[in-house]
């Protein structure tokens, strides 16, 4: 008897005849035609773009990791790597699509097809553990249990890689985030984002299993998938204390703070003075502005320092603002605290400052320059400034209040916003500027992941933009205050402070390393053990 890999072969079945292939062969075997697979992982590929903003369609998430499993199991490395490029190019391309808003399409393919090379990489090892896992445990319900569970956890060890490399990496797309508006991101404040995110693939990768295993499942085979979706339902928020309350106010100007935005000197700052005035006579302990909201560096910019003097003593309040600053030949994207009653002549050492910890590569500045200049000069000529990685800790003190902080896309990076609630903070502001992405979904992304942080953290975020959308997120993920995208605004909110580390703050970090090393080990594992078994089969 001979078996067709195009077709897909029935599983366990009750009294397989003499010449029938191993259990192990038959499980091992693509379910579909290569064709069909990768015509099902572009698929995958453009439902999983659905569950994150704008379109928000989370429920596709779980239907959307299904399809890519089922179209890799069975496939040999070469065959799951093309597999897997359909599957990254599709979903990176249309996802990221708002990077092509100005610089046209040049510098957003290469990010989609950089982050889709990378993603068929990482697919490998989860068709290996389709392959290996199977001779590894012989009863078929742990079998679906441990297999599902690896090729979760390798899926989470991809997210990281593609995090952290190259250049930084971009942790924009990880699967946790898109169930930010949902009672699932509570799983969030115990495990992390990354730990929620394993439960999710956990989920459709156990539904895959069951669909696989066995042609009539007994109810036992259902218990885990069950209990995965009652922790994913009813999973209550990490406990965090509340401490009192601050009164923040946060601007957004609407200016013309675009990279190609016609605008005259200040014109920004000229924007969020304006949009101030509401807020005069509010009772503030804090006022906000966003990334860039002073378009000039007030440390040598003395028009600059006067207007933020003069917002501070109008509204009562220290000015939290951000501007690009430099500092001997280094310059900075930096977030600053300016006094109450400051002289006009303040200087950059006697405030209170955090510089942005990851800029972005071609962004904010070019790396590798010299390679990138000669295959596009023209693009690369436009960023003539190089920002400075910071160093400082996220955060300002407010009199005796800790406000964490991170500017635009830092608020993607793990390590910055566990040390702000490392160091203290009772709130988080999220300062950012998304003036090049008008009219595109990387604000409401951005606004998402805003979210998540809130709940991961316990902590209330002010998510202020330069042209929106901005809001004040409570500690549970409720939008207490908002501003639209494209128009000037101002937000007041008494906002609530909390203390204490949530156990997705704290064990979150540990947790990822185990996922990563963990399903790796585990492939390896099973690789051993399979090429073992094989010899002795042989002999």
């Amino acid at each position: 008897m001979t078996i067709d890999p195009a077709d897909p072969p029935v599983l366990d079945a009750a009294r397989p005849s003499a010449d029938a292939p191993s259990h192990d062969a038959v499980r091992s075997s693509p379910l579909i035609p290569l064709w069909a697979a990768m015509v099902l992982a572009a698929a995958a590929g453009g439902l999983l773009t659905l569950a994150y903003p704008a379109v928000s369609l989370w429920i596709l998430a779980f239907p959307a990791v299904a399809l890519l499993l089922i179209a890799v199991i069975g496939r040999s490395a070469w065959a799951s790597f093309l597999v897997g490029l359909v599957y990254g190019v599709v979903f990176s391309v249309i996802l990221v699509s708002w990077t092509g808003r100005y610089l046209g399409p040049i510098p957003w393919l290469a990010l989609g097809l950089l982050e889709g090379f990378l993603t068929a990489v990482t697919i490998v090892p989860i068709a290996l553990a389709y392959r290996w896992m199977p001779r590894l445990v012989r009863g078929p319900i742990l079998r679906g249990v441990l297999t599902a569970a690896v090729v979760a956890a390798l899926w989470i060890g991809r997210e990281l890689f593609l995090g952290s490399w190259p250049y930084g990496g971009f942790p924009w797309a990880r699967i946790g985030m898109v169930m930010s508006e949902t009672a699932s991101a509570h799983v969030s404040s115990w495990l992390g984002v990354s730990g929620l995110g394993f439960l999710m693939v956990f989920l459709s990768a156990l539904c895959v299993e069951l669909i696989r295993g066995r042609a009539r499942p007994r109810l036992p085979a259902f218990i885990a998938p069950a209990l995965l979706v009652g922790a994913l339902a009813f999973t209550p928020l990490f406990p965090t204390t509340a401490t009192g309350t601050m009164r923040i106010g946060a601007v957004q100007g609407n200016g013309p703070a675009g990279y190609f935005d016609v605008r005259k000197p200040l014109s920004v700052l000229d924007a969020q003075v304006e949009a101030t005035v509401p807020l005069y006579g509010e009772g503030l302990d804090l006022l906000v502005w966003p990334e860039g909201g002073v378009d000039a560096d007030p440390f040598q910019n003395l028009a600059a320092a006067r207007t933020l003097t003069s917002m501070a003593e109008r509204s009562g309040a220290p000015v939290l603002a951000n501007a690009a600053t430099a500092d001997d030949d280094n310059f900075y994207n930096t977030s600053f605290l300016w006094p109450v009653d400051a002289p006009w002549d303040l200087a950059r050492d006697d405030v209170q400052t955090h510089a942005k910890r990851h800029p972005v590569p071609f962004g904010e500045y070019v790396p590798d320059r010299a390679f990138f200049n000669a295959i596009v000069p023209d693009l690369i000529g436009l960023i003539q400034r190089e920002y400075t990685p910071g160093t400082d800790a996220p955060i300002v003190r407010v009199g005796e209040r800790v406000v964490g902080l991170a500017i635009c896309f830092d608020v993607i990076y793990d390590e910055v916003i566990r040390q702000g609630i490392s160091e203290g903070a009772e709130v988080l502001v999220f300062q950012t500027n998304n003036a090049d992405f008008r009219g595109t979904a990387e604000n409401l992304q951005q606004l998402a992941i805003a979210r998540m942080r809130a709940v991961e953290t316990g902590r209330a975020v002010v998510n202020i933009s330069t042209v929106g959308t901005s809001q004040v997120i409570g500690a549970d993920g409720t939008t207490r205050a908002s501003v639209d995208a494209d128009r000037p605004g101002a937000l007041v909110e008494d906002v609530e402070l909390r203390t204490g580390a949530t156990a997705g703050v704290v064990i979150g970090p540990f947790l990822e390393q185990l996922l990563l090393w963990g399903g790796l080990l585990m492939v390896v594992g099973a690789g051993i053990v399979s090429r073992i078994r094989r010899s002795g089969e042989g002999r």
